[in-house]
């Protein structure tokens, strides 16, 4: 009898710690949904490199998790630089839920290689209209590596198109904010590379407004810490007149 009391006992403790786990999961979701909810809307352009690692793949689901956490009222584009050129999949609107589904997985291949992003980032720049209230950012997910004009490790963060970008993304007031990862090709493979292609995203993101995150060069880190820090930073830039 009493066997049979003690394992009655037990098993209804660990329903009521599932059910305290479960709920404080839904409550952290709830959260992290509502984390940005206290910031002005924004026009916020989402940028991602086509020839980045396969691991980015498993990345589009907090991407699109982001795009409907924003403010009501915000508008959202969604652009690949893929080939030299750039793929707008969702040009500005209103609906959250259309932007993110309008995400897609990166092709990963070289052939997708841009050679230089930062020519397509001022391509979505001049997307940005010069009317209007909201605060305007741009999110670049890249290697951040300019090889257009070769690989010149004086030329690392000073590039002319990276010059071009920094001017047009403050001519335009647009913060740009990156996430840097990994491409299918230097990147990937040199840790010089990966070190220029970092310092590069941070300069532009620095002389701009934005804030720059990436972990090491080598390796790859999921998005996670990335969208948790730039929703710290959205919440101080841009938070709601009180």
């Amino acid at each position: 009898m009493y066997y049979r009391k003690f394992v009655a006992w037990a098993v209804a403790f660990l329903i009521a710690v599932s059910s305290i786990g479960i709920a404080s999961a839904k409550s952290n979701d709830n959260n992290e949904q509502r984390s940005l909810q206290s910031i002005e809307p924004l026009n916020l352009a989402v940028l991602i490199q086509d020839d980045l690692i396969s691991q980015v793949a498993n990345e589009i689901g907090v991407t699109k998790d982001f795009i409907r956490s924003l403010p009501e009222g915000s508008q959202v584009m969604v652009g690949y630089i893929t080939a030299g050129t750039l793929q707008v999949r969702q040009p500005f609107t209103t609906d959250l839920e259309k932007a993110a589904k309008s995400l897609r997985i990166p092709t990963s291949s070289r052939s997708s290689a841009p050679f230089n992003p930062y020519v397509e980032v001022i391509e979505a720049l001049r997307k940005f209209e010069s009317s209007g209230t909201n605060a305007n950012a741009l999110l670049l997910i890249s290697d951040g590596l300019d090889t257009s004009r070769g690989f010149d490790s004086t030329a690392a963060g000073h590039t002319l198109d990276i010059e071009r970008t920094i001017n047009e993304a403050n001519k335009r007031h647009v913060s740009i904010f990156s996430f840097y990862a990994p491409s299918v090709g230097l990147t990937s493979r040199s840790h010089l590379a990966a070190s220029y292609g970092q310092s590069s995203l941070n300069r532009v993101s620095k002389e701009t407004g934005g804030r720059a995150f990436f972990q090491g060069t080598s390796g790859f880190v999921t998005f996670d810490s990335y969208f948790s820090r730039l929703r710290e930073t959205l919440n101080r830039q841009y938070a709601r007149a009180r």
